[in-house]
């Protein structure tokens, strides 16, 4: 087998992914040749390597190693937004046929078809994944804290069917249905609907009924909710890299058709800058703009602004460092109401891996919240509550005096592909006298039953304490949760 034979069939592969380079990174393929386009491009993109002289020497056999290294390097270099069904053909034909010479070398075949698989399931038209999850659930207290009516609940819990179009090279439709719960019946809805496009500058335009939470894109939380996101909009959002800066830019109008709800767009904009491998820092800010009108059919207390800056500091691939820090402008619609119109959110984050600690991963952090502030779009609840009973429930009642300190902790041990554990523990300290802490723990087991379905079975515990502090609505005593969860993905 040539060299030359393999050059142009790896060719085909990528020859899409980059255009031609003027320069020639080989002395002994000439202008004129016919592979000096392909070796260029190949050279440029890291798939083929000369020799020490600076030659190609293309006219010698290729060993095997040289064949599997090919072919290797070229599936890794597909770009997946641009590849056509030919180019996943030849790349189907050229695993075939190395396929012997592949596994003699130590190549992992079975992950080159895994990848070859995701290549097609993308081409050519419609492609449909899912997910379903079902609960059993349990409670110790009757109409309790978990949010089960009476003492038991057999609960679908979520399911969700993404539906994605690849319209061409640069466009894209996806939308996603899921469960609308009303009373008694299940009904469906729509949860996204949006369309993705390439912009002129390389700007990245979604249009459409979407989800922006950039804590979670950039790993700010663990559990459940962002302090500051997590929002489903009906707009516009645009995204740019500038190399080591990102600049993600949203638009959004807010009304859901009815006269006693607000009415108002919002802004939002962030900058990461990406210093290197290691420290990421962005700043980002959200604005709402109410009508007169409109505001007067508020609520006592709205957001103007929010200012955010986040870091991340990576000791190692196995240990970061991160962080969020938050300051709120409110808007008042009765004068008096609060104590504090400025209030602020921080938070302090230690994740450790599994591979570093071996037998564990770890998450720890540390939280402060002034009682003003308003997380997640006034979900403030939802923080931290994962399995139904809230968390932050106790958090002072916006008048200044409850400001909120949080220990979160969560570990999960995977034992094998199959098992694996997890634990978690939050304190809430709510500083309002005569309030208790709140306590919440966790312990679960999960098993992978096939690639599709996994089984988990957890117990959950809150604790409120005793007291009721010096405010109405203060929650006290404690519930627990069993929950078996039947977790179906495809």
């Amino acid at each position: 087998m040539k060299k030359s034979f393999v050059l142009f069939a790896a060719a085909l592969l990528v020859a899409f992914a980059a255009p031609a380079f003027a320069a020639n990174p080989f002395m002994d393929v000439p202008m004129n040749h016919w592979a000096y386009d392909a070796v260029s491009q190949l050279a440029s993109k890291g798939v083929i390597s000369g020799y020490p002289d600076g030659s190609y020497k293309g006219g010698q056999p290729a060993t095997r190693y040289e064949m599997a290294s090919i072919v290797a390097r070229a599936l890794a270099k597909v770009d997946l937004d641009k590849a056509s069904k030919q180019d996943v053909e030849m790349l189907k034909k050229l695993v075939v046929e190395f396929k012997d010479e592949l596994d003699a070398l130590g190549v992992k075949v079975d992950k080159l078809d895994s990848r070859v698989a995701v290549l097609e399931k993308d081409l050519g038209g419609w492609s449909l994944a899912g997910e379903f999850r079902f609960d059993a659930k349990f409670q110790n207290e009757d109409d309790g804290y978990y949010g089960v009516d009476g003492k038991a609940d057999f609960n679908l819990n979520r399911y969700r069917i993404w539906i994605r179009k690849r319209i061409n090279e640069t466009t894209s439709f996806t939308a996603r249905l899921g469960r609308k719960a009303d009373g008694a019946t299940d009904l469906v809805k729509w949860d996204y609907y949006y369309v993705t496009t390439k912009l002129p500058y390389d700007i990245t335009m979604t249009a459409g009924l979407q989800n922006i939470d950039w804590e979670d894109e950039r790993g700010l939380y663990v559990d459940n909710e962002a302090f500051v996101g997590d929002w489903d909009l009906k707009g516009f959002r645009f995204q740019k890299s500038f190399g080591m800066v990102d600049f993600d830019a949203f638009v959004s109008h807010l009304d859901d058709g009815t006269a006693s709800v607000d009415e108002y767009f919002m802004y939002g904009a962030r900058l990461d800058f990406n210093f290197n491998e290691q420290f990421r820092l962005g700043l980002s800010g959200v604005w709402n703009s109410y009508d007169y009108e409109q505001s007067r059919r508020r609520d006592s207390v709205g957001v103007s602004d929010t200012y955010g800056a986040d870091m991340e500091f990576k000791f190692n691939p196995s240990v970061s460092l991160k962080g969020a820090y938050y300051k709120q402008n409110l808007w008042e619609k009765t004068a008096g109401t609060l104590a504090n119109d400025s209030p602020v959110a921080y938070k302090a984050i230690l994740d450790v891996k599994q591979d570093l600690l071996k037998f564990t991963s770890l998450w720890l952090e540390y939280a402060k919240i002034d009682d003003s502030f308003v997380m997640t779009e006034d979900r403030h609840s939802s923080a931290y509550s994962n399995y139904g009973a809230e968390v932050l429930a106790n958090r002072g009642a916006k008048t200044g005096n409850g400001d909120t300190t949080v220990f979160f902790a969560r570990a999960k041990q995977k034992w094998n592909d199959k098992w694996s554990t997890f634990q978690r523990y939050l304190t809430a300290d709510v500083s309002v006298t005569g309030a208790d802490d709140t306590k919440n723990y966790t312990f679960g087991v999960a098993y992978q039953f096939n690639p599709a379905v996994r089984f988990e079975l957890l117990y959950d515990k809150i604790d409120y304490g005793t007291s009721t502090g010096n405010q109405s609505g203060f929650r006290s005593g404690d519930d627990h949760l069993v929950r078996f969860r039947t977790h179906v993905v495809f």
